[in-house]
């Protein structure tokens, strides 16, 4: 018995509802062909426009913030990679090493600061702020809802008061169903009239905070910064000092002793760069004749002079080419060696056929027309039998208005999803509600 009852109660819930839709249907076609007057306050359509520019400043405000956030982590991380490169390439025996590791530590943790400062004093005042338009918007909404009701319950009444065969009973039912829209509209209206002019005065105060707490972490940043900087600079400055006397070869100059400097064997470089051979250098760059010849080496002085430095020469050039030949080699073998093997990782066409077929049995379970998941925010008390009474973390399958012209902006309609998991009744579980108060996961 109970159940019938509950499916009783259900069953008119949704005949109400349908008549709702019909009538505000029926009586915003009358007023767009100009056959039915409306009612307007045009105070009040200021307020809106108010508050709708007051909402869009907001919101870029509040994406423009995020966005520097993001920045200023990002330049966080690059910040910290660059110190922790100085760290490593800072030798243990340079002065100063226990100084950079401070100032690292240091800057880390100034950045740290600034960031959750930033989200403190900033964002999740703005946060704070706009959260106070989704309910206010969905208000305004309704109010314009009920505006089309008490417009259509006016007209239906002066209907039956102007027609020829008058009933009285239907007269004092329409006067009673007018005095009652009458009412609702003007308890939300005067609410409206009374919060939307405060809510637009209360913008000042918070661009003034808002900007004023940024700036001042701002400052306060980069003082301490430019002291952590400085420090930095008088540390490397000292190890400049220190190393600037000493001489850092980059090759070896020839002596006078030495025949030819074609003929010198190389020597390693003293960074561990790898050894060139001599048939490499000498088949990509041609050498002058000039450049095999000593700068000290001048006109023999006995004819055997010459005889010795050719054998020399030789014996070098044997020495030098066998070098280089086996360096080739070696730098051949290690780079073959040094090569990562390429490995392809293969799937079965088994799990693309499972991953859609997952997919397209996971649609099918969606209601007709199931256009995307949205999940709630804030708690939504709903404030007409049309509409869905929401929780934080309700997931709402959002499926498109039978009749499109009934969508009022800002607003959805759906089904929430363990609704319709249990149920799979769409007409008995669906509803309106505000899209402001959700986001969307799907």
């Amino acid at each position: 018995m109970a159940e019938l009852g509950s499916k009783g109660v259900t069953a008119g819930k949704i005949a109400s509802n349908v008549q709702k839709k019909l009538t505000r249907a029926q009586e915003k076609v009358l007023q767009k062909l100009g056959k039915a007057d409306e009612t307007k306050d045009e105070q009040f359509e200021q307020c809106v426009q108010n508050f709708n520019k007051q909402l869009s400043e907001g919101t870029r405000l509040q994406k423009d913030l995020r966005t520097y956030l993001a920045s200023v982590k990002a330049m966080h991380e690059a910040s910290k990679k660059l110190t922790e490169c100085l760290q490593e390439v800072y030798e243990p025996d340079w002065p100063g090493r226990d100084d950079t590791n401070k100032i690292a530590e240091n800057n880390d943790l100034l950045w740290t600061d600034f960031h959750q400062k930033l989200v403190d004093q900033a964002l999740l005042t703005m946060d704070t702020y706009l959260g106070q338009f989704p309910d206010i918007k969905s208000r305004i909404a309704k109010r314009g809802r009920k505006l089309v009701d008490y417009d259509s319950a006016r007209h239906h009444f002066e209907a039956l008061q102007t027609a020829k065969k008058k009933d009285e009973t239907k007269i004092a039912k329409a006067e009673e169903e007018l005095v009652k829209a009458q009412k609702v509209f003007e308890e939300m209206n005067v609410d409206l009239q009374e919060e939307l002019p405060s809510l637009w005065n209360s913008r000042v105060g918070f661009y003034v905070n808002t900007f004023q707490s940024i700036a001042g972490l701002e400052e306060n940043f980069h003082k301490e910064m430019s002291k952590l900087n400085q420090n930095l600079h008088d540390v490397l400055l000292g190890l400049d000092k220190q190393y600037s006397g000493n001489a850092f070869p980059v090759k070896a100059q020839p002596s006078d002793s030495t025949p030819a400097k074609a003929n010198k064997s190389p020597s390693p470089p003293p960074d561990g760069s790898p050894i060139t051979s001599p048939e490499t250098k000498t088949a990509n760059h041609e050498l002058e004749p000039s450049t095999l010849e000593a700068p000290g080496a001048g006109i023999p002085k006995s004819p055997s002079q010459p005889a010795e430095a050719a054998r020399a020469g030789a014996e070098a050039a044997g020495s030098e080419a066998a070098a280089g030949a086996e360096a080739s080699k070696t730098e051949a073998d290690s780079g073959s060696s040094s090569l990562p093997a390429v490995v392809v990782e293969t799937f079965p066409a088994t799990v693309n056929g499972t991953v859609e077929g997952g997919a397209s049995s996971e649609r099918a379970d969606m209601p007709p027309g199931f256009l995307f998941k949205v999940q709630a925010m804030h708690d939504y008390t709903a404030t007409d039998t049309d509409e869905l009474q929401l929780k934080a973390g309700d997931v709402v399958l959002v499926i498109p208005f039978e009749n499109p012209e009934e969508q009022d902006e800002g607003w959805l309609m759906g089904v929430k999803e363990s609704d319709w998991i249990q149920h799979k009744e769409l007409d008995q579980c669906r509803g309106v509600f505000p899209e402001n108060f959700t986001e969307r996961v799907q």
